[in-house]
């Protein structure tokens, strides 16, 4: 796993044998990453990244420079390895929830500037995901989800 940009650009790190996790691949997030360097001040915003599975996400938006990342990963090899990540990296500006998506969206009472979703393929009440987020105004005015 790859980080593209920002202050850990270049950096590797190494996904344990027999991972379940896969990463988003590079070029899907520098693509998305692209997109968004057109739209977001990252010294200024504020994001969270629900089902982190690798964290990659998380410490893409560390390393351009938000000041706040919250992932949030309930598997406990995804949540370690994350942590492992942050770590190494000393990416105090991350934090790590190991939680179920659910929950922490109905207890937070934070709000964010990007909310990244990536939930696993089969699960079954993605609909409630989207919901959840607009119900309890999580979301900041102009944000992206």
């Amino acid at each position: 796993m790859r980080i593209i940009s920002g202050k850990y650009k270049g950096r590797r790190l190494q996904l344990p044998k027999n991972y379940k996790a896969r990463p988003t691949t590079d070029f899907a997030k520098e693509n998305l990453f692209n997109v968004l360097n057109n739209m977001i001040e990252w010294e200024e915003c504020e994001a969270l990244d629900l089902f982190a599975g690798t964290g990659s996400i998380s410490l893409e938006l560390v390393s351009r420079g938000c000041p706040k990342v919250i992932c949030v990963e309930k598997y406990s090899p995804n949540y370690t390895f994350i942590e492992k990540a942050k770590d190494s990296l000393n990416a105090s500006e991350l934090s790590i929830y190991k939680t179920d998506v659910f929950k922490y969206l109905e207890l937070t009472k934070d709000s964010f500037d990007i909310i990244f979703a990536d939930p696993p393929y089969d699960l079954k009440v993605l609909s409630e995901v989207p919901r959840l987020v607009l119900e309890n105004k999580l979301l900041r005015r102009g944000g992206i989800f």
